[in-house]
């Protein structure tokens, strides 16, 4: 793949030049403080990327991204804001922004999203199969909409156990999202073209229907964890009585994961009461992977946390990690909330997280995903 071209538009020349210096490594980097200036950029190059603030001097950046949408199918556009409000997140979506950022941005954060960002446009450009100076922009969205259908119909879920030590049993199941259409084999890729499409509540309709036919198959007591991206709280199917899931509510823990803060979220408080109403459990996802988790528990007030697998991974040897999810497990334990500790994969890890007070694990060392609910080794 071809060095990337991206475009940042940020009024603020420190911010601007801190946002160049972190991704000219890897990209070509062009800057402008305007939506006159990026316009005029736009006119002559081609962009796998634009990073825009919203609040510029000659209006906003949704509006430089409505217009970038009416020209250039391709182009990922990721929003940056110092001021995150409901509104502009919804037209984020809305106008098929690929990131939502809030500032002071985290800066592996941005890399990452940029690097999505453009792989997947260029993902898109190679799906049309003509010269991009000729090809009708709606074909790219298409051939992205085409594909996405052909996951939706290919969509499957495996099943990973997490297991209780102390009992030497499985507690529950996560499900975890895969389909058979190659092109978005990967779940990253799949959320992605989902996010990008505004489809994410069908692909949340069609996982949390697919583990409601699998309930009955899992052992007695057993729970079933179910992802879900936090635009899915707006989905009122998932508050829905007679939603495939409901009638199994008491044996399901909703995972909310970091992909999208809750801060910009409507109604998070009403919404997670609705669905305790019904009898669902919560639960946080990758616990110290990013700058929003503390502030989702607070959100949440979950019944369970899981821990990211980089804090578990080689914890063994690293005297920090076990500090941190020392002191994780004991603010979790006051709270009551089950801890569970991801990507277990060594009986050293294991046997180190035993003795910092965790018993509930995930992991290779238990068992793989798979399509079928397979009982956990010991």
């Amino acid at each position: 793949m071809a060095q990337s071209r991206i475009l940042i538009v940020e009024d603020e020349p420190l911010v601007r030049r801190a946002f160049e210096r972190i991704l000219q490594d890897e990209h070509e980097v062009v800057c402008v403080g305007s939506i006159s200036e990026a316009i005029s950029a736009l006119e002559g190059l081609k962009f796998s990327a634009i990073v825009s603030d919203v609040d510029l001097p000659d209006g906003s950046g949704i509006d430089l991204l409505k217009t970038v949408r009416k020209r250039d199918a391709d182009v990922a556009f990721v929003v940056v804001t110092g001021y995150p409000s409901v509104d502009s997140a919804q037209d984020s979506v809305n106008f098929g922004a690929f990131r939502y950022l809030t500032k002071p941005v985290d800066f592996a954060a941005l890399r990452d999203a940029v690097g999505r960002a453009a792989r997947l446009s260029h993902l898109a450009r190679l799906q049309r199969g003509v010269a991009e100076s000729i090809a009708p922009p709606r074909r790219v969205l298409t051939e992205l909409e085409l594909r996405f259908e052909a996951a939706l119909e290919g969509l499957w879920v495996a099943f990973q156990p997490i297991v209780g030590w102390g009992q030497r049993r499985a507690v529950g199941y996560e499900a975890l999202v895969r389909t058979d259409e190659p092109s978005l084999a990967r779940p990253v890729d799949l959320i992605e073209a989902a996010e990008r499409l505004g489809r994410l509540s069908d692909v949340g309709r069609i996982v949390r229907a697919r583990v409601a036919d699998a309930i009955p198959s899992l052992p007695p007591e057993v729970l079933a964890f179910i992802n879900l991206h936090a635009i899915d709280l707006h989905d009122e199917e998932l508050s829905d009585p007679r939603s495939p899931l409901a009638p199994f509510a008491a044996r399901v823990v909703l995972e909310i994961t970091e992909r999208a803060s809750l801060e910009t979220v409507e109604n998070v408080t009403q919404n997670v009461a609705a669905l305790r109403a019904l009898g669902f459990r919560l639960a946080i996802d990758d616990l110290g992977a990013g700058y929003a988790g503390l502030t989702s528990v607070t959100h949440l007030e979950p019944e369970v946390v899981k821990l990211d697998m980089s804090l578990v991974r080689g914890v063994d040897s690293n005297h920090t990690k076990q500090h941190l999810i020392r002191s994780f497990a004991n603010v979790c334990s006051e709270l009551g909330m089950m801890v569970v500790t991801e990507g277990v994969e060594t009986v050293a890890e294991r046997d180190t997280l035993l003795g910092l007070g965790c018993d509930v694990f995930q992991g290779y060392l238990f068992g793989k995903p798979a399509r079928a609910i397979v009982a956990p080794t010991f």
